[in-house]
């Protein structure tokens, strides 16, 4: 595992219907849900890392902390960023801000854990 303080990952979505507060069900408006918001902050930090895995890894999210500041409409594109800032071991621990064009619209810090995959998922169908 070679992740370095200061990586970056990236991660780009148009706000559609199905990612609306509305049809996700966390508000009554066709805006960015603030769900949809966080698993792409959580997109960006996983595939910022994944290429620096060995053979069989992956990362889960163990901690998401975010506020979300701004609105967006249908139609806007909302980019998310997410750069280390710390590597603990198997923990690895990112700032995330999402955007739409160069307005701040979401904030916050994201741990994720570096994982064996086959291990995970076996303890999962295991119990």
């Amino acid at each position: 595992m070679a992740i370095e303080i200061g990586q970056v990952g990236m991660a780009t979505v148009v706000v559609e219907t199905n990612n609306t507060a509305e049809y996700m069900g966390s508000g009554t408006l066709p805006v960015f849900a603030t769900p949809a918001m966080v698993a792409l902050m959580e997109k960006a930090a996983y595939t910022g890392i994944q290429g620096d895995l060995g053979d069989g890894e992956g990362s889960v999210g163990i901690h998401m902390e975010t506020s979300h500041e701004a609105a967006s409409p249908l139609g806007a594109t909302i980019t998310a960023m997410a750069t280390v800032v710390a590597v603990d071991g198997r923990k690895v621990t990112f700032e995330v801000v999402a955007k739409e064009g160069e307005k701040v619209i979401g904030r916050g810090t994201h741990e994720r854990f570096i994982i064996n995959n086959e291990k995970f998922m076996a303890k999962i169908v295991t119990g």
